[in-house]
């Protein structure tokens, strides 16, 4: 089995996700001690989740958050585990003057070391047997 890639009892896998998102209307709250918690919840359901975060950077108006996951997670799960239970949690500790949290929107994005050409020729050579 190549490096780097997660051996399940019926799969080998290697999911990363780059996911972004923000506060409602774009607002710069997420800074000192709400940067230092938001940070901890995170890293406490990634653990709870079984992800593995490679790459968290908290600005004062968005988060990007950089993991690998596995196939049983979809991303849109991942998402709302994550910012449902970040929400909750600061908006019991943290008065933002919000009516609530986070946009319900998000960015996602996969990644991976195969481009979408490695594969395409893969499969086109599998094709010709």
């Amino acid at each position: 089995m190549p490096r780097g890639f997660d051996r399940e009892r019926t799969s080998v896998h290697k999911l990363q996700y780059h996911f972004i998102w923000c506060p409602k209307y774009r607002k710069s709250v997420l800074e000192g001690e709400v940067r230092t918690r938001l940070e901890k919840l995170i890293e406490e359901k990634a653990d709870e989740l079984g992800l593995e975060i490679l790459e968290l950077a908290i600005r004062s108006d968005h988060v990007h958050l950089f993991i690998t996951g596995d196939p049983t997670l979809a991303p849109n799960k991942i998402m709302q585990q994550v910012k449902g239970y970040s929400s909750r949690r600061l908006r019991d500790e943290f008065d933002f003057g919000l009516p609530s949290l986070w946009t319900r929107s998000y960015f996602v994005s996969s990644a991976g070391d195969v481009s979408s050409e490695v594969i395409e020729e893969y499969i086109d050579a599998q094709a010709g047997e």
